[in-house]
């Protein structure tokens, strides 16, 4: 191998700054990192772009180490064999380990003028798009969230405190991760903020219309301003440069977070699939992965043994508007338990959660290396399932033993 290890990192979310930072430990290692933004941007703060409280931007120079460059571009294609991509600019570029954090979006909703009339709100520029609309429709405009994962359930409350009137369709369950006291505690939360909380079997969207949203049920909600937050999908760039993914299109890797394709690709974050297990889609989950993933590398680099993820979860945290929010605590292995925190302590404990999320990351730019929390015991439960899975386990390492390059 060369004197000077090269490594690209596509995408500049929560996993790929995290992996970026660790990255430059070794002095030996230059890393480049690509994201189609020149500012990092704070997914969990989204829903307070749209309603205004916060821009959800932090710039790379606060959360980026000083040893990684930022290439603003997009990654269009990566070939494995010659350890190239290819840029949306023009050009390619090398590197000797790949770490692919392209991270998630909107999913297509496959609903009739779900395309045409709602606002998806999961990347900057849809969120900055609906803030407009928002204000320049009438205070007393119906407004339609559909989907109740954390956020819909954030943004219904974040617009209901400023007074809108808000319909929140949960397509069935209210918060389905969260154990029934937590749920309860939301929902009075919400029915005081005046949201209108619609549940149960048939409240499936059928359809969107200029102003309605249809039901299963054959209801018809009007609706001025419909915001769609149901479902989660990937970027394809893995699957359009023939590797291998799971259903979704995450990167299909082994408990290292290595490619099953080539060892010279590590995944990490939304966009990755370890033992086609993977984790919930979180920058809870993000942030370990990017270290993990960056261990990775730096084990490969050194000639040792990558250790396995160890995923270990505390819960789920929500805010509902500015002045309330909820902690919901969870087993280790991310199911939900009883106890939750909620009110205003759970509000300002959100808020503590996000902002301390950007001062680990900040933390590992000024000393690469800082960062533990992917270390924490646990997993037991993680190494039960993949012991329980071992037509699937064993599928994957076949897989994986075929086409790694020797």
């Amino acid at each position: 191998m060369a004197e000077n290890t090269e490594v690209i990192v596509i995408g500049g979310g929560y996993a790929g700054v995290m992996a970026a930072n660790r990255l430059t430990r070794r002095a030996d290692v230059s890393v480049t990192l690509v994201n189609p933004r020149p500012s990092f941007v704070e997914r969990i703060r989204l829903h307070q772009l749209v309603g205004g409280s916060d821009d959800a931007v932090v710039e790379y120079a606060d959360v980026l180490g000083r040893g990684v460059r930022l290439l603003v571009d997009t990654v269009t294609g990566i070939d494995a064999a010659a350890r190239r991509v290819t840029l949306a600019s023009g050009g390619t570029a090398a590197y000797d380990y790949l770490v692919y954090a392209v991270g998630s979006g909107s999913a297509d909703p496959g609903v009739p003028g779900a395309a045409e009339f709602a606002y998806p709100i999961n990347s900057l520029e849809e969120a900055q798009r609906l803030r407009p609309v928002l204000a320049a429709a009438p205070a007393t405009a119906a407004v339609t969230v559909v989907g109740a994962g954390p956020t819909g359930i954030e943004t219904a409350a974040e617009l209901a405190e400023q007074g809108r009137a808000v319909t929140l369709v949960c397509g069935g369950l209210l918060g389905p991760y969260l154990h029934a006291r937590g749920r309860r505690s939301v929902a009075r939360r919400l029915a005081g903020l005046g949201v209108t909380v619609v549940d149960g079997p048939g409240t499936k969207v059928t359809a969107v219309t200029r102003d309605a949203v249809r039901l299963a049920d054959g209801r018809e909600l009007r609706s001025g301003v419909s915001v769609w937050t149901a479902g989660f999908g990937v970027p394809d760039l893995a699957v359009r440069s023939g590797l291998s993914t799971d259903a979704v299109g995450r990167l299909l890797t082994d408990e290292t977070l290595t490619s099953v394709d080539d060892d010279r690709i590590v995944a990490a974050g939304d966009s990755a699939a370890p033992s086609d297990l993977p984790l919930r889609m979180s920058c809870q989950a993000a942030v370990p992965l990017g270290a993990r993933a960056a261990d990775t590398v730096l084990s490969r680099i050194a000639g040792e043994r990558p250790a396995p993820l160890n995923a270990v979860f505390a819960g789920q945290c929500i805010s509902l508007g500015r002045r309330a929010g909820i902690f919901q605590f969870a087993r280790r292995h991310d199911v939900a338990l009883g106890l939750h925190i909620g009110g205003r302590p759970g509000a300002t404990l959100k808020e503590f959660i996000c902002r301390g999320i950007v001062k680990h990351l900040a933390g590992e730019a000024r000393e690469p290396g800082s960062y533990g929390l992917h270390r924490v015991s646990g997993g037991a439960k993680r190494r039960e399932l993949l012991a329980a899975a071992p037509a699937q386990s064993a599928g994957t390492d076949a897989l994986r033993a075929a086409k790694l390059p020797r």
